[in-house]
């Protein structure tokens, strides 16, 4: 598939940036005698990273604007473009090992995000999509899942920790939405966690909490695959506000109900 020159330098820079990443994990392991040395190597590892996608994406487009999980939001000379970017999104997972993790870039044009990227580097695994050009996981076209009952089917969330405010919502859902399906899923980054209901892998996802670097492009990538995505609130955001569902279209009313409790 041969994208946007816009596409193409965002796929540049996830993988630059996914590189230095997969050699920075090889050495985790040998880090975790000690809590304290890990994370901070997983943070210096962090900012390298955004580091690099800065490097890369500001260099190739210096008017758009930036906001990004380390660097925070800088205005562009353009004031309609913008990269929103995650340079490590699930990095308890990298600290602790698990190779599940993904470098996130979304570019949003007059407050619409127009492509994004969500690239799962431990396993070479690339998702992207532009408006209007499908969604694809490296060679393959992406078609989000087709299945229509929901006892057949697979969720993910994620389970707020460390006491946040949003546990007991969703351990309400869950305790609603599990008797009914075939499983719910945390593993702990929700760029793939979106890339996975584009892949059909899971029928929907919801959460609550988020930041607009967490979701920002996995919300094209939905969208291109055929998917639903709705804010969790009527008249919400899903980008800016962070609570979102997504799923197939056949899945999405019923899902939507038990989530929304309505």
């Amino acid at each position: 598939m041969i994208g946007s020159a816009n596409l193409n330098i965002m796929i540049k820079a996830a993988r630059k940036a996914g590189r230095s990443l997969v050699k920075d994990f090889r050495e985790v392991e040998n880090l975790q005698v000690s809590a304290k040395s890990a994370g901070d190597f997983v943070s210096r590892a962090d900012i390298a990273a955004e580091a690099i996608l800065r490097e890369e994406l500001r260099t190739a487009r210096p008017t758009y604007g930036w906001l990004g999980e380390e660097t925070g939001e800088e205005d562009g000379d353009d004031p309609t473009r913008r990269w929103i970017v995650d340079p490590l999104d699930g990095t308890t997972n990298f600290l602790h090992g698990l190779p599940h993790w993904a470098v996130s870039i979304a570019l949003e044009r007059k407050g619409q995000v127009v492509a994004g990227v969500v690239f799962d580097a431990a396993k070479d695994e690339m998702f992207f999509a532009e408006k209007g050009e499908g969604a694809w996981l490296n060679e393959t076209r992406l078609r989000v899942s087709s299945r229509s009952r929901m006892i057949e089917s697979i969720f993910a969330t994620g389970v707020p920790f460390g006491g946040r405010r949003e546990l007991p919502a969703t351990l309400q859902d869950l305790a609603r939405l599990m008797p009914g399906c075939a499983g719910v899923r945390r593993w702990g980054a929700a760029s793939l966690d979106m890339a996975y209901v584009a892949a059909g892998r899971y029928e929907g996802y919801w959460e609550r909490g988020l930041n607009a670097w967490d979701v920002a492009a996995g919300v094209v990538i939905i969208r291109e695959a055929g998917g639903l995505i709705q804010p969790l609130d009527s008249g919400g955001d899903v980008v800016e506000d962070g609570r979102l569902i997504c799923a197939n279209e056949a899945i999405f009313d019923s899902f939507a109900r038990i989530i929304r409790h309505a």
